[in-house]
C-alpha cells in the first residue's frame, strides 16, 4: 500500500510543472478578460465572443451549438461569462491541487472544446490544434498523478480531513486511485491509444498531417457565395467568410456581374462598397460585415445578405453568368447564375 501510495506521490512530483503550466494556462483566460482588459462586454473591442464567431466555419462536431450561441447574442453572453468562470476555477483549481482529479476533467473537457472548435486556425504553427491536444493529453495524465505532496488535497489528508477517508474521495480529489496494477496497465494505455488517435484524426480532417495534401485554412482568406438572386431592378447575394486569418478581415473591393466571356457587365467598386449603408448589408452572426474606411470588410466567420438595387439589371439580367467577388490582395472568388 505504501509502496503504490509513494509511486503515486512520485508521479505526481514529475507532473508538477505541467500541472502548473497547465493551471495558468486556463486561469490566464480569465486574467485576460476580466483584470488586464475588459473582454466580457459586447460593446468594446476585442470581445470574446466575435473570436468564438471565427470558430464557426470549420468547427467539427459542435457547430450547431456555436452557430446557436452566435445567432443569439445574450446567450452567448452568458455562455462566455460562464466559460471564463470555469477556466478560471479550473486553472486555480489545478495550480493549487484543490480537487486536483475533478479540475483535470475541467482541463480535458476545456481542451476538448478549443480542439474541436478552432483546431483548424493557427497562421504558423497549428496553434490552436496543438494547444487542444496537448490540453486533452494533460488532462489525462494530471488525472491519473493526482496532486501529490505540493496541493490542497495534501494538506487535507494530513489534517484528516472526515471526508478525505471516504471511498469517492481518490476519484475527486488526489492519491491513490482504487485500481489494482492490472485494471491500470489496461485502462491507461487505452485512454492513451484515445488521445493519440483523437490527434491523429483531427490533424488529419483540420490540417491534412498524415496523407494527401498539406493545408492550412487559417493563411488566405476564402468567402463563399450563395443564394443569389437577380431581378430587374435588384441583386442580392449572400457572402459567408470560411477562411483566414481570424485576426483579420477579407477587404472586398469590387463586386462584378460577368457574361461567358467573362466580361464586366456591372461593377460596385471600392469607392461605393466603402460608402454601403448599413441597411444594405444583413447580417446572420455576432461577427459582422461592414463597410470599412477602403473596402467591405468581412471578418472570419461573418456571413451576411447583400442587398443592390439598380435599373441597369433589366437591361444585363440576361446576359449575366456568374458573379465575382475581389479581395484587395487579388483573390477572386466567383459563382456561376
Amino acid at each position: 500500500m505504501k509502496t503504490q501510495e509513494s509511486s503515486y506521490n512520485l508521479a505526481a512530483l514529475f507532473a508538477l510543472s505541467l500541472r502548473l503550466v497547465v493551471g495558468w494556462t486556463y486561469f490566464s483566460a480569465f486574467w485576460r478578460r476580466v483584470v488586464l482588459e475588459n473582454k466580457l462586454d459586447p460593446e468594446l473591442p476585442g470581445y470574446i465572443g466575435q473570436k468564438f464567431n471565427h470558430f464557426l466555419p470549420n468547427a467539427i462536431g459542435i457547430q450547431p451549438i456555436i452557430e446557436y450561441l452566435v445567432t443569439h447574442p445574450e446567450a452567448l453572453h452568458r455562455a462566455m461569462v460562464t466559460f471564463t468562470i470555469i477556466e478560471a476555477l479550473v486553472g486555480l483549481g489545478i495550480i493549487l491541487g484543490i480537487a486536483t482529479r475533478v479540475m483535470s476533467i475541467g482541463v480535458l473537457s476545456l481542451a476538448m472544446g478549443i480542439l474541436l472548435g478552432s483546431g483548424w486556425l493557427g497562421t504558423t504553427c497549428l496553434d490552436e490544434w496543438q494547444i487542444g491536444v496537448l490540453g486533452v493529453a494533460s488532462g489525462a495524465v494530471l488525472f491519473f498523478a493526482g496532486g501529490g505532496l505540493f496541493s490542497v488535497d495534501a494538506l487535507l489528508e494530513q489534517k484528516g480531513s472526515t471526508f478525505t477517508k471516504k471511498r469517492w474521495y481518490p476519484y475527486f480529489f488526489s492519491g491513490k486511485l482504487p485500481w489494482s496494477t492490472a485494471t491500470l496497465n489496461k485502462v491507461v494505455p487505452l485512454i492513451a491509444l484515445f488521445i493519440f488517435g483523437l490527434t491523429l484524426y483531427t490533424n488529419q480532417v483540420f490540417h491534412g498531417g498524415l496523407w494527401g495534401t498539406l493545408h492550412n485554412k487559417s493563411v488566405k482568406p476564402k468567402v463563399e457565395i450563395s443564394n443569389v438572386v437577380l431581378t430587374s431592378n435588384a441583386l442580392q447575394l449572400d457572402v459567408y467568410r470560411v477562411e483566414g486569418a481570424d485576426v483579420y478581415g477579407s477587404f472586398v473591393i469590387a463586386i462584378n456581374l460577368l457574361d461567358e466571356k467573362n466580361e464586366v457587365l456591372w461593377t460596385k467598386t471600392q469607392e461605393e462598397l466603402a460608402e454601403l449603408k448599413a441597411n444594405a448589408i444583413q447580417n446572420y452572426y455576432i461577427a459582422q460585415v461592414k463597410a470599412g474606411k477602403h473596402s467591405l470588410v468581412l471578418p472570419l466567420g461573418a456571413k451576411a445578405t447583400l442587398n443592390f438595387v439598380s435599373d441597369d439589371f433589366q437591361k444585363i439580367k440576361n446576359q449575366v453568368a456568374k458573379i465575382q467577388l475581389v479581395d484587395i490582395s487579388g483573390l477572386q472568388w466567383e459563382t456561376k447564375f
